[in-house]
């Protein structure tokens, strides 16, 4: 399936939010998927985009969102990282609202796949907001205080290294928890050999899984093979969480 990419933007606290938007050329309400990025932000990083480009290619319309032009970085700062964690989720907050009032969307069928830093503000956004259908979190953590005694989560899928030395794998198995006492449908694949990101054929195992729990819960879209999703641990990464 031809896949088209586009730079389009929208207010968040006075701010413009850029968002690559990458679509299928099908002329039809089609899913939506918000992805969020990891601390080493979109930069030079081409990998966040190639995984954007095959999610699209089964037939969503993927928005990639620069979450971080609310405060002004190209990259996360580990000693402003927890103050700017709400700003930041306002402005997933906003991206959900602007992805739901396109034309072109099924507002019913919204998905949001976060990487790391990018998987804790997916799940905090999640706990909050019914537009989304479906949460995949990529070796992400489990943002403490963010969500609510009373949250309703979505079917959320969890992927994690049970090497990973920035993200340990305990946030994942903290995740399982709290999606097993809310009665969550949930999956979760801990590979056992993986850091902070995904190779190999460590990395195509994570995109079949994606797209089939995508498939599920969003569009019964055929798989498409599977081109490599995120990127692997950077130095940048390192930084991000403890």
């Amino acid at each position: 399936m031809t896949v088209t990419k586009a730079r389009r933007s929208f207010s968040s606290g006075e701010k413009d939010i850029a968002v690559d938007v990458f679509e299928p050329t099908r002329n039809m309400p089609r899913p939506a998927i918000v992805m969020l990025h990891g601390a080493d932000g979109l930069g030079s990083n081409a990998r966040y985009h190639e995984g954007a480009m095959a999610i699209a290619a089964s037939g969503y319309q993927v928005h990639l969102v620069h979450y971080l032009d609310r405060t002004g970085e190209r990259r996360a700062s580990f000693s402003t990282l927890f103050q700017n964690f709400t700003p930041w989720t306002e402005t997933v907050q906003d991206a959900l609202a602007w992805v739901s009032e396109r034309a072109e969307i099924d507002p019913g069928k919204v998905g949001l796949i976060g990487i790391s830093l990018g998987a804790a503000l997916g799940l905090s956004v999640a706990s909050a907001d019914p537009r989304i259908k479906a949460l995949v979190s990529f070796f992400g953590p489990l943002p403490q205080g963010a969500i609510s005694h009373d949250a309703h989560l979505p079917p959320t899928l969890i992927l994690h290294g049970a090497m990973d030395p920035i993200v340990p794998v305990a946030n994942a198995y903290a995740i399982e928890a709290l999606l097993r006492r809310k009665d969550v449908p949930h999956e979760i694949q801990i590979y056992a050999r993986e850091g902070h990101g995904f190779r190999g054929r460590t990395q195509q195992d994570a995109v079949r899984r994606v797209l089939t729990f995508l498939r599920q819960y969003l569009d019964p879209a055929p798989i498409t093979s599977g081109s490599p999703l995120f990127p692997p641990a950077t130095d940048i990464d390192k930084t991000e969480l403890s």
